[in-house]
């Protein structure tokens, strides 16, 4: 099994690439029921179809964001971001990981993408209420309701701090965790709303992806109602999901990572009506992905083999998770093809690619 398979420290048994193969059959198992309608004025509603293209097309920037280590963060990649556009600026979260193994957050705002790569970095460790702790795969977003940002993270459990400023490191409080929030063993948690529930996707590197849920007036309390919502072969369904509404619609957009044939890292993509609703292939297959070397051109040269562990940038900064299809742009991380050794230690990098195919 190739180097770049292996994550952040998980109790999976390793899997041959000849079994993922084997096995890449779909076996989608998940009930369908009717959700509520997200907030905010709406255009009348239009089907998945006539929002998003059945296949994607994509330009990749060369790698924007970098390690920037320093005498205490002897840091070799940065991974899994997460970004808003809040106060007339660009804030990214990112995973880290140094030369000893160990994973943190790190954080860092521009004003334009073109001044991504001299930005500074924050790393959030920094933060006396986060500490030196395990923290991976961040999640940010603004609670309206209640008037304050969640970053949502791993510190094993599923797990989130608060800020009322994305921009000042130092601001976020101690982590506390979701209570009832996920199965034992997941990982890579991601929070939406829609008018009236909150909802908490998580994955288990084994195929499956679950869903729990709360109301609004709970969050981030409550979690409960834990459901299995979409089921493959363990590499088809691995990890790093997102989800998002499709702005002006009931159309809920669902990414997740998988791992190829080629044991390259790429994105599938699933639509439903409602975020309780049936989840139906859209771009789903290593030859129509979502996003993969396959569907991606490098105008500057093909800096990475791997799609992977990667956030749409939405139109809003909200709980509702809501992208402009007419506008898909999609940081990522990737790395060098070349590269090998423990998952850890691989140079991680994040790209960002732009939509070429939009039929807006």
């Amino acid at each position: 099994m190739p180097a770049s398979v292996r994550r952040r420290p998980h109790p999976r048994l390793r899997r041959t690439a000849a079994a993922f193969v084997s096995g890449l059959a779909l076996a989608l198992a998940l009930p369908a029921q009717a959700s509520s309608a997200p907030p905010g004025p709406e255009r009348a509603a239009a089907t998945a179809a006539a929002e998003l293209p059945s296949s994607f097309r994509w330009s990749s920037s060369g790698p924007l964001i970098a390690p920037k280590p320093d005498a205490s963060h002897p840091v070799v990649s940065v991974k899994d971001p997460t970004v808003v556009q809040a106060n007339g600026k660009w804030h990214v979260f990112m995973t880290t990981a140094n030369t000893s193994g160990t994973w943190s957050l790190a954080q860092t705002s521009f004003t334009d993408w073109s001044q991504a790569a001299s930005a500074p970095l924050t790393y959030l460790d920094t933060n006396p209420n986060i500490g030196t702790r395990y923290a991976a795969a961040p999640q940010v977003f603004y609670f309206a309701p209640k008037g304050v940002w969640y970053l949502v993270y791993q510190t094993g459990p599923p797990s989130y701090s608060t800020s009322t400023d994305p921009g000042n490191p130092q601001s976020w409080s101690a982590p506390r965790t979701f209570q009832n929030a996920a199965p034992s063993g997941t990982l890579d948690y991601w929070v939406i709303c829609d008018s009236t529930k909150c909802y908490l996707f998580s994955a288990d590197d084994n195929g499956h992806v679950y869903r729990s849920e709360t109301t609004v007036g709970e969050f981030p309390g409550g979690f409960r109602n834990t459901q299995l919502v979409l089921q493959d072969a363990a590499f088809a369904l691995f990890e790093g999901g997102a989800v998002y509404r499709v702005q002006g619609t009931d159309t809920y957009l669902l990414l997740w990572e998988a791992i190829g044939g080629d044991g390259r890292r790429h994105y599938r993509s699933f639509t439903a009506q409602g975020l309780t609703g049936q989840w139906q292939p859209l771009a789903a297959t290593e030859a129509n992905p979502f996003a993969r070397s396959n569907n991606v051109t490098f105008p500057s040269g093909a800096w990475t083999a791997d799609i992977s562990h990667g956030e749409l940038i939405r139109s809003g900064n909200d709980q509702t998770m809501t992208i402009d299809p007419c506008r898909l742009r999609f940081l990522y991380q990737g790395m060098n093809p070349s590269a090998g050794g423990d998952y850890s230690q691989l140079p991680w990098r994040l790209g960002l690619l732009t939509q070429t195919n939009s039929s807006c």
